[in-house]
């Protein structure tokens, strides 16, 4: 299919969200911005999150992950393990800690920890958060752009670095000034049309291969691609930890994740907002069983047209490559591989379009979240009287344009590291980023202790994750063959739980002159 098609369309959709972000901006403020004045429609929010919630790694990185072969055979549908662990969490997050935000009515949930703990451990959490959100969208961001590049930007002999450049901006401009109030809206489309995506890929293979659900679903069982669960007690993929380290990752990355909690709390009823949360819940669930079932019917459509595996050395170590007519289709280019060079035009324009969708949910949120909680949390708007609303709005729209920048840097350095397979490394990196955020809200949730406010505090923060590190790397030879996987976050968030414990008083610290 031509380049010059598929990028035609790709303008167009932007175009699109240019006429929708103008559309809901108008007369935008700074509390349009940061909470979308707290008048968002619950359905709204609950569908555009699924979105924001799956992003391009899910679009692309889970059905390719189904053909990937391990010790025990193929990867399968294994992901549904961690998916039983995300309704766990959602329902801590519809039970316990939305409850905690509207009864403090908070802008940023991390004034939470303000109103706990003191300054230290609120300015802590922040910046845990903005870090956390930076690696973890700019991670998501790479993946989908470097498959843009591959497809179309290399063809039309743009450099990576301009494609992103692009891209960044066209998400710059479209929540420059509605913020939430925008993304919401936006959000809502880009699902849509991301599951219609979907959809329409899963009825065209089960059409071209001649097949019923049901039927598909039985040579995916008699091929070994329908394994779910991992009964390995020493596998990273061990359904127990999968389940239980699923739970920690949605409460961690969603339920104390200012970006995904700023929409949450945007509903103005409590009831709302945990109908929103239940019903994301449901719905994204199900959409990931649908993402898996698609990878097993684009690997029984390789297989039906002679794709083999073969042994192929990388890096000094051999791995076994999905051949499709010499294309490598595994992994994470398995799904536009075999879309956009054996399916038709018009299959390959939706599939371009709904992995655009993809994309800009996991962006556009990430962008208006870093710059409200540096505004809120680290400028402190709140408490800043020597500012108008005028001048807010120009130092909120500096910090806007100064995250695209930071976005822009963090997707070079993982162009330069290059990892093809990217889910995996992302779950591990918001086992470390979020930990001490985990820790942090945990201690003031279930215990009465004090934290003295002193930087003892961002200490404990820092050096959880270093500790988390060095039993990660030797928990093989340390625990006879056991490997540490998705629950490095809980232990993790448990060493700061215990740097906190340590370093607490029974009541409130006397503040020294």
């Amino acid at each position: 299919m031509s380049p010059i098609i598929l990028f035609s369309f790709v303008i167009g959709y932007f175009i699109l969200l240019l006429l929708v972000a103008w559309f809901t901006s108008r007369n935008a403020n700074n509390e349009s911005f940061f909470i979308g004045n707290r008048n968002s429609n619950w359905m709204l929010v609950a569908f555009g999150m699924i979105g924001t919630s799956l992003s391009g790694v899910t679009f692309v990185s889970v059905p390719g992950a189904v053909g990937d072969i391990t010790d025990k055979g193929f990867k399968g549908f294994a992901y549904m393990q961690v998916a039983i662990g995300y309704l766990i969490g959602y329902a801590v997050i519809a039970f316990v800690l939305l409850p905690l935000y509207y009864r403090l009515n908070l802008t940023s949930i991390y004034n939470y920890l303000l109103q706990r703990f003191g300054k230290v451990a609120y300015k802590t959490g922040a910046l845990f958060f903005i870090i956390s959100r930076t690696v973890g969208a700019t991670a998501r961001l790479y993946l989908v752009i470097n498959i843009l590049q591959f497809f179309i930007l290399d063809r039309l002999g743009v450099p990576f670095v301009i494609t992103a450049a692009v891209i960044l901006l066209m998400i710059l401009l479209y929540t420059f000034e509605g913020g939430v109030k925008t993304i919401v809206y936006t959000d809502t489309l880009q699902t849509t049309l991301m599951i219609s995506g979907l959809i329409i890929c899963i009825a065209y293979i089960l059409n071209n291969l001649n097949l019923s659900t049901g039927e598909a679903l039985t040579q995916l069982s008699s091929k070994g691609y329908l394994n779910i669960f991992n009964t390995d007690i020493n596998s990273k993929g061990f359904f127990a930890k999968q389940i239980i380290g699923g739970a920690f990752i949605t409460i961690s990355m969603t339920g104390l994740d200012q970006e995904m909690m700023q929409k949450n709390i945007s509903v103005k009823r409590l009831g709302d907002s945990q109908k929103n949360v239940i019903t994301l819940a449901i719905i994204l669930v199900s959409v990931l069983f649908l993402f898996l079932f698609l990878g097993g019917l684009l690997y029984l459509y390789g297989n039906a047209n002679g794709a083999f595996y073969q042994d192929v050395v990388v890096n000094g170590k051999t791995v076994k490559h999905f051949l499709l007519d010499n294309n490598n289709v595994i992994g994470d280019k398995a799904f536009p591989s075999i879309v956009l060079n054996y399916f038709p035009p018009a299959v390959g324009i939706m599939f371009i379009i709904a992995l655009i969708s993809a994309l800009f949910p996991s962006a556009d949120g990430a962008l208006t979240a870093l710059t409200s909680s540096f505004c809120i949390d680290i400028i402190g708007f709140k408490e800043r009287n020597d500012l108008n609303e005028k001048q807010k709005k120009r130092l909120r729209l500096i910090v806007h344009l100064s995250f695209t920048i930071i976005f822009l840097i963090c997707i070079m350095v993982f162009k330069v590291l290059n990892d093809n397979s990217i889910i995996d490394k992302i779950l591990d990196l918001a086992g470390y980023t979020y930990g001490p955020l985990l820790g942090l809200f945990a201690f003031g949730i279930f215990t009465k202790k004090q934290l003295p406010n002193t930087l003892i505090v961002t200490v404990v923060c820092l050096i959880a994750p270093v500790l988390s590190y060095i039993i990660s790397m030797n928990a093989r030879n340390w625990f006879n063959g056991y490997q540490i996987g998705i629950e490095l976050l809980i232990i993790n968030g448990l060493i700061t739980f215990a740097g906190l414990w340590a370093i607490s008083a029974p009541k409130p610290f006397v503040e020294r002159a």
